[in-house]
């Protein structure tokens, strides 16, 4: 049998962990693109719509359609930015400051369990690869154009 690309084995284990996430999140009637909003939006101040799509690494129209659907929940509040009178920041009601708390325990119990069965010096060059990866991604040193 063919050796199986990087690239095959980078997509094939996201897609087993997102689906991971979605039936845990299934339980309690949400996603994990939800659960992930709820762990990136700051629990007492708030974070601004504009660096919610940044942090987590979403386009506009995806994020805008999540947070659609969170607020028609009530999970979360939008709010007038009081240093910007432009801007918007995203509150968590209650609801969704405990949804956040079941999220968090949802990605630190994969992060416990990975670490229970596979041994630090393991982690740590899976790390040390991951991190290389994205920095020849970052400074486009890939597909450099000649």
């Amino acid at each position: 049998m063919k050796e199986k690309t990087i690239d095959y084995i980078l997509r094939s284990t996201w897609m087993s962990v997102t689906k991971m996430y979605n039936e845990e999140a299934g339980k309690k009637g949400s996603t994990m693109a939800t659960g992930f909003a709820l762990i990136s939006i700051d629990p007492e101040d708030g974070t601004p719509s504009t660096a919610l799509g940044p942090k987590m690494g979403m386009e506009a129209t995806s994020l805008s359609r999540t947070l659609k659907s969170m607020e028609q929940k009530g999970l979360i509040e939008r709010k007038p930015n009081p240093e910007d009178g432009r801007g918007v920041l995203i509150h968590l009601t209650p609801f969704g400051k405990e949804m956040r708390e079941f999220s968090k325990g949802v990605v630190l119990g994969f992060d416990e369990a990975v670490q229970k069965n596979v041994p630090a010096e393991e982690l740590q060059i899976f790390r040390k690869v991951a991190n290389t990866i994205n920095e020849l991604i970052n400074s486009k040193k890939i597909y450099e154009s000649e």
